[in-house]
């Protein structure tokens, strides 16, 4: 069995970093978490919540090429291999900017308000056959999976696609410098982290500093027909890119969304061009992101009828919108994130699903600002909502919602989701279809965990019988 590549000598990242290497070692990886490092790793000792120095001996004894570190480690050999810098999370930024200077192929950037981690993973399956592909893990899309994403990428990597988010106002346009994309795809402007922004307008504006990175004559993709579309096209053209729309008044834009049996069937106008593809999903919203993915790689130089070929590699994260039959259900489980228009569409998504009762089960959208209780008001009056049978909520602020539903819509409310998942025998029954939607932070995934954890016990007590 051949080894990794070689990724970092010793003195390519001292150069890289101004640090100074102790070793001739050479790592074929890099690593921020000791349970999930691979030996030949780079293992960076950030200070997050927890100090990375304090698991140094720890990844070295799991086979760790290295560490990048601000001091020797207690319980570390002075000898031992490290790459000793100043500070690391600036000694990480830079090994991300000497990545991305020794990388000869395209990047595309990916930011928005809803949809980057999933637009991530449509490009990637995308752009299968097309040569070396590099990608984001997850969503690693902040101060530190950014350069992670960047020192990660291989040499010879002929398109790497960048995630890039935020909270703040700020985050963004630091993150796009270091990653210098040829082109970079907004998927939308919503109502996310208005706590920070206080408006939408401020939200379009920091997502469209997406474009202050943009190498020369770089490509912006942006969404048409948003009332904020104006404010990225100005951002576009202050950073002197060239402006791709997607969206139904698009350059790019589709022409038919059919769903069938849990697939999507999709014609699309590409800049002139109409390709044919599938997705794995019957969410509408998908079929947008994937044309914005198809304007973002051919404007990349992909090719426009492979790439639309491979869109139906693409299957839905955990978490962000997959279907799955579990116990007698079909559930979409799209627990992971929530605000107003990733609801909307996960609503949209449940409406067009044929068969059974449609149930739904929500916990607090947050981070939505002075406007939160109105927001999660607001829910009830969604034109999906009439095609949905019952509601079940959870959280302070999704009762506000829950108060706002028609008597017969009305399910349960608690206070917290776990109270929620407790009573799982109340809140759904075979044949049903279900939504659950809330913002990570709200646990409303707890819920899904109770039921597929019913699930279990009811098939090991099916063998049993």
């Amino acid at each position: 069995m051949s080894a990794d590549p070689v990724l970092w000598t010793a003195a390519d990242a001292a150069a890289a970093t101004g640090g100074r290497a102790q070793g001739s070692w050479t790592a074929s990886g890099v690593s921020i978490d000791t349970r999930t490092i691979r030996p030949g790793d780079l293992f960076v000792a950030l200070q997050d919540a927890r100090d990375g120095h304090d698991f140094v001996a720890q990844a070295l004894a799991k086979g760790a090429a290295a560490a990048l570190v601000s001091r020797i480690p207690e319980g570390v050999a002075s000898d031992a291999p490290l790459l000793i810098v100043a500070d690391v999370l600036r000694g990480l930024e830079d090994l991300g900017r000497a990545g991305r200077a020794r990388m000869g192929g395209k990047v595309i950037a990916i930011t928005g308000s809803v949809g980057k981690t999933s637009t991530k993973d449509m490009a990637r399956a995308a752009l299968t056959g097309q040569g070396r592909v590099h990608a984001a893990e997850a969503s690693y899309n902040n101060h530190w999976g950014v350069p992670l994403t960047l020192a990660r990428m291989p040499i010879d990597t002929d398109f790497a696609i960048i995630e890039i988010g935020m909270s703040n106002p700020g985050e963004i346009a630091p993150l796009s410098r270091m990653a210098r994309p040829h082109v970079a795809m907004i998927t939308t402007i919503a109502a996310a982290h208005l706590q920070a922004f206080g408006a939408i307008e401020g939200i379009a504006r920091e997502k469209g500093s997406v474009f202050q990175g943009l190498e020369p004559v770089g490509q912006a993709i942006i969404p048409e027909d948003l009332p904020v579309t104006q404010i990225l096209r100005d951002c576009a053209d202050t950073a002197g890119a060239v402006v791709i729309g997607f969206g139904d008044h698009g350059a790019a834009r589709p022409v038919r969304v059919q769903s069938e049996g849990g697939i999507l069937t999709c014609r699309a106008r590409i800049t002139g061009e109409t390709v044919d593809f599938t997705l794995a999903t019957t969410g509408r919203h998908f079929a947008m992101n994937a044309v914005g993915v198809l304007a973002a790689l051919t404007a990349a130089g992909a090719d426009l009828a492979q790439t639309a070929a491979h869109l139906s590699n693409w299957q839905p994260p955990k978490g962000r919108g997959a279907v799955e039959d579990l116990d007698g259900l079909r559930l979409i489980d799209d627990a992971f994130n929530a605000n107003p228009a990733s609801l909307s569409a996960g609503l949209a998504m449940l409406a067009a699903l044929e068969g059974g009762r449609r149930v739904v089960i929500l916990g607090d959208m947050l981070e939505l600002g002075a406007d939160e209780i109105a927001l999660h008001r607001a829910v009830a009056d969604d034109p999906a909502m009439a095609a949905v049978d019952l509601v079940h909520c959870a959280g302070p602020l999704m009762r506000h919602l829950h108060a706002a539903l028609p008597e017969a819509k009305r399910g349960l409310w608690t206070e917290t989701a776990g109270e929620l998942a407790a009573r799982t025998h109340e809140l759904v029954t075979a044949g049903d279809t279900l939504l659950v939607k809330g913002s990570k932070s709200s646990r409303i995934s707890t819920v899904v965990d109770a039921l597929r954890a019913r699930a279990a016990r009811n098939a090991t007590a099916q063998d049993k019988g």
